[in-house]
């Protein structure tokens, strides 16, 4: 459990609403207090910023931090059969092997700026693996939003329903969910609920579960159209798009977070404005199951909330959110003959305040006055190959790694300092993985 905490972070540039501002940002009790430093605060312990550039901490939308050990299996495989090689992984993951996959990949995720993960769990009936992955993300003090995974239609092969391995009951899965937040509280994990796809929920599972999560303010996560596959089936088993099948099951709301999204079509993305549904954009995933390349710029024009996901490792292989940040804006540029599309700007925006109304939190992009302490604090003189910086924003964008990433602060507590965690002994873990082989 983390214990918010205080401090002046001093000689910094702060990438506020206005944007790359020098300053200095005072936190008192785990909230940002002031973006200046005055008598009033001298009982406040000092950290020297070393000219860096202070930013919000990142948001990533979307992972699978079981996967983090399963890098690299499947590859080359297609999503279904991708989707059938890793849920027999996931059918024998052990609380042990949980446990150690959640802090090396929340520790990855950590080390490249993320404060925040909405971490999307497969279903599984074991309460023992789901307190394993808390207990880790604990360990590390990250902030997070615990996807638990729900499903009320069963299919071996995973094109009309999930893996019957994995599936219990919903009324089961929703009381879980309620004695989940009883042991939460008073952490900085807090539950949602996970939907594998439209696929996955009939009607019936639909309207219980959104009654379910309205009533207790849940955000619900959803791949929706990573492939054509949801509109094949959907179409085939229902008469009607993924899309459709979904908003005729008043599935599709303001706290509904739709992943991946790389065939929402003009209508989708009509319906998806309307009812003020969010995406998660996980363009490393997606090029490397050669899934395509979302409409990112069309979803934007639409007024549809993206936001930025690395997706699990066993998709992206890393869980390195300057990687996405990056490959995130190249994809589009590639894919549109445009080098001026999704700049710094707009890629930061993604990758910190378009996750906040879905998330139930300020949608805020720079770091402002009220707002809880999750910051990163990014030093380029880490690495000669960002030197010298002539745009701070353009070479966070285009040539920063977790190389740069100095400390990294979750409610004013620093949990990564000097590029390492101030909670967790790297070595060790990585001894404790190699043994897992």
């Amino acid at each position: 459990m983390g214990t918010p905490a205080s401090v002046v972070i001093t000689d910094v540039t702060v990438y506020t609403e206005q944007g790359w501002t020098p300053g200095e940002v005072v936190v008192r009790d785990g909230v940002v207090l002031a973006l200046a430093a005055g008598p009033e605060h001298a009982d406040l312990p000092r950290f020297d910023g070393g000219n860096g550039y202070l930013l919000p901490g990142f948001v990533n939308t979307h992972t699978h931090l079981q996967q983090a050990v399963l890098r690299g299996v499947g590859e080359g495989l297609p999503l279904l059969e991708w989707l059938r090689c890793v849920g027999e992984h996931t059918v024998a993951a052990t609380p042990e092997q949980t446990y150690l996959s959640a802090l090396a990949g929340g520790l990855e995720l950590l080390r490249s700026g993320v404060t925040t993960v909405v971490e999307h769990m497969w279903p599984s009936p074991s309460d023992a693996v789901h307190q394993a992955m808390i207990r880790a993300l604990d360990e590390l003090g990250i902030r997070v939003v615990l996807g638990r995974g729900v499903a009320d239609r069963a299919d071996i092969t995973r094109k009309w329903g999930l893996d019957p391995r994995l599936m219990q009951p919903l009324d089961e899965v929703l009381a879980h969910v309620d004695e989940l937040d009883k042991h939460l509280l008073g952490t900085r994990i807090t539950t949602a609920l996970a939907v594998p796809n439209p696929r996955c929920l009939t009607l019936e599972g639909m309207a219980a579960t959104r009654e379910y999560a309205q009533a207790t303010g849940k955000t619900v996560s959803i791949h929706v159209l990573e492939t054509t596959t949801d509109d094949d089936m959907c179409r085939l088993h229902a008469g009607a798009s993924a899309v459709d099948y979904l908003d005729a099951g008043g599935f599709l709301w303001d706290r509904t977070l739709a992943v991946h999204c790389v065939n929402l079509d003009e209508h989708g993305r009509a319906v998806f404005a309307d009812r003020g549904v969010a995406v998660s954009y996980n363009p490393v995933s997606n090029m490397r199951l050669g899934s395509g390349v979302a409409p990112v710029p069309e979803m934007l024009a639409a007024g549809i909330d993206v936001t930025l996901g690395v997706d699990g490792a066993a998709s992206n292989d890393t869980q390195d959110m300057l990687l996405a940040l990056r490959f995130g804006a190249y994809l589009q540029r590639a894919a549109n003959k445009r080098a001026d599309l999704l700049g710094f700007e707009a890629m930061l925006r993604m990758a910190t305040g378009a996750a906040g109304r879905v998330l139930g939190r300020p949608a805020r992009t720079g770091i402002a006055v009220g707002d809880r302490a999750d910051l990163t604090l990014v030093r380029f003189d880490r690495d000669f190959a960002c030197l010298p910086v002539l745009d701070p924003g353009a070479t966070l964008l285009t040539a920063a790694s977790p190389r740069v990433i100095d400390t990294v602060w979750v409610d004013g507590e620093a949990v990564i300092r000097d590029g390492s965690s101030t909670r967790v002994d790297a070595q060790d873990l990585a001894q404790r993985l190699i043994r897992m082989r």
